[in-house]
Order: C-alpha cells, then sequence, then structure tokens
C-alpha cells in the first residue's frame, strides 16, 4: 500500500490456479495450509441446493454470503429463516447490532436450519461438530477437496460453525470440481451466486466485485485475507494473504487474474479524498 508516493506497507499473498486437477499457475506456495473460513460456503450450501429443489434463487445465494446486512439481503436471510420454521433466537451466530439476522454469516445459519428441518435434525447445536450436519459438511469439503475428513484439521470459525484447514491447492481443486459441476448440487449454486452477486457480498466487496468484472466467474471472499473462485473455464483459484490482510485480496486477485479494474485500489481518507492505492507488484 503506497501513500504520498511512500510505500507504507506490504502484505505477502499466495495466489493459486489449478485446472484439471493440477497446479497450472502459482505466486507463493501452493501447499500453504489455511482454513477455508467464509469461502467453504458454496460447498456448504450443496446440500440445501439438493435437498430444497423449491428454494427461491435469492435464498439459496444468501446461504452463500457474507452479507452486509443491506436491506435486500437482510429480507432473502429473513425469507430463508422462516422458510425453515425458526426465528432469529434459534441463530447460533452472534448478534450485529443487537440481531442475530445483521451478523454477516446469517444466511448461512439459516440455510442449515432448513436442511435440519428437511433432513429431521434436531435443531439445536446444529453448528457444533458433533451435529450430523456439521458431520455431513465436513465429509463433503473433505471430498471435494480429495482431503481424509477422519485426519483435516478443524476449528471454530467466527460465527461458531466448524471451519476446515486445507492447503491452497485443496482449495483451489474444490472450487474446481464447483464450476464443472462435479459435486451435487453445484449446478443450482452456481446460478443462485451468478445471479445475484451482489447478495453474497456487496458493492465493495472482493468476490461481488470479482464476480462482476469476470463475467461467468463464481467468487468467495473469507476472513484473515482468503478468496476462492472458479472460472467459466474450470480453473480453480485460492488466494491468501499471509498476514490476513483482506485489504491486500482484491488487488492480488486482480494482478493474479487479469482483472485491471481491481489490480489497483484507490485509497480514500474520511473525506472521500484518494490519499494512496493499494496495488499488486
Amino acid at each position: 500500500m503506497e501513500r504520498g508516493g511512500i510505500l507504507e506497507s506490504s502484505h505477502r499473498v499466495h495466489a493459486i490456479a489449478v485446472h484439471h486437477g493440477q497446479v497450472v499457475d502459482a505466486s507463493g506456495d501452493p501447499d500453504l495450509v489455511t482454513f477455508l473460513r467464509s469461502s467453504a460456503k458454496p460447498l456448504q450450501a450443496l446440500p440445501l441446493a439438493e435437498a430444497a429443489a423449491d428454494l427461491p434463487e435469492d435464498e439459496l445465494a444468501i446461504a452463500c454470503a457474507s452479507h452486509e446486512a443491506r436491506p435486500e439481503q437482510l429480507r432473502a436471510a429473513g425469507s430463508l429463516l422462516a422458510r425453515a420454521g425458526r426465528v432469529e433466537e434459534d441463530l447460533e451466530c452472534g448478534p450485529v447490532d443487537g440481531s442475530r439476522l445483521h451478523h454477516n454469516c446469517s444466511g448461512k445459519h439459516a440455510g442449515m436450519l432448513l436442511l435440519c428441518r428437511l433432513r429431521d435434525w434436531e435443531h439445536p447445536g446444529y453448528r457444533l461438530p458433533e451435529h450430523p450436519l456439521q458431520a455431513e459438511l465436513l465429509d463433503l469439503v473433505a471430498r471435494a477437496a480429495d482431503a481424509d475428513a477422519g485426519t483435516l484439521p478443524t476449528a471454530v470459525d467466527g460465527c461458531g460453525v466448524v471451519t476446515f484447514a486445507l492447503p491452497l491447492r485443496a482449495m483451489a481443486l474444490a472450487f474446481s470440481r464447483l464450476v464443472t459441476g462435479q459435486l451435487d448440487g453445484s449446478g443450482r449454486v452456481l446460478e443462485a451466486m451468478l445471479r445475484h452477486p451482489e447478495l453474497v457480498g456487496g458493492p465493495e466487496a472482493s468476490d461481488t466485485r470479482v464476480m462482476l468484472e469476470r463475467p461467468g466467474a463464481v467468487a468467495k471472499r473469507g476472513a484473515e485475507g482468503v478468496l476462492c473462485a472458479g472460472l467459466p473455464d474450470g480453473t480453480g483459484i485460492a488466494i491468501k494473504a499471509e498476514d490476513g490482510s483482506n485489504r491486500a485480496v482484491l488487488p492480488a486477485v486482480g494482478a493474479f487474474l487479469g482483472i485491471s479494474a481491481l489490480a489497483e485500489i484507490q485509497i480514500e481518507n474520511s473525506l472521500g479524498e484518494e490519499v494512496g492505492r493499494a496495488f499488486a507488484s
């Protein structure tokens, strides 16, 4: 990041591309292990897409989202929660501004509650690793990434559900399989995300901006500087800022994918004045 012509800070970013199961491009370490975080949401939504054939696209998109509590996002999350037959207090994510629905993972949680209803599972504790929902999702992510569910490292995500630690090449492989239709439910998830990119993130969110700038691509960002994407040609992408800087992700993915509109980001102060830039080098 540069301010006033002086390099103020720098971030090391790893970027990996996988096509037909092979690493075809890399800037950094393909075997760097990190947590998938919210980039897992399109994968976590696959069983819901399969089980709820009549689920509207906007509700499936919000189940894949890290939303910004914009009115249209809250409407979709609220509708999904109502479809599950649950109320806000049933969401096992923490409140934001006094509301659990305002948490940026509320769509995912509402989708998990709906899947519990459709599978006749008890909904309390649906976020915990011992719940059958999380066991199914662990197995699904492991299969998508060519990992062993029995040894795949897990931890607790920011919203309380299980998150998965994988090498970047495995994350990219999973998104390659997602966009090439190798995972059950992927067609509906892709369609929902492609038709509603603004629900998946927001106007300035890195995943939404990638989808708007690269038609046909799906992208999902995660905390601590993670972003995964799948391109129309079947290539899977995984991006990780080593120091967890989310600011570094967008120019890095812009440079890696050749999206010039994203490769340099203007930095503004609180007055809206341009005072610097974030760019890949």
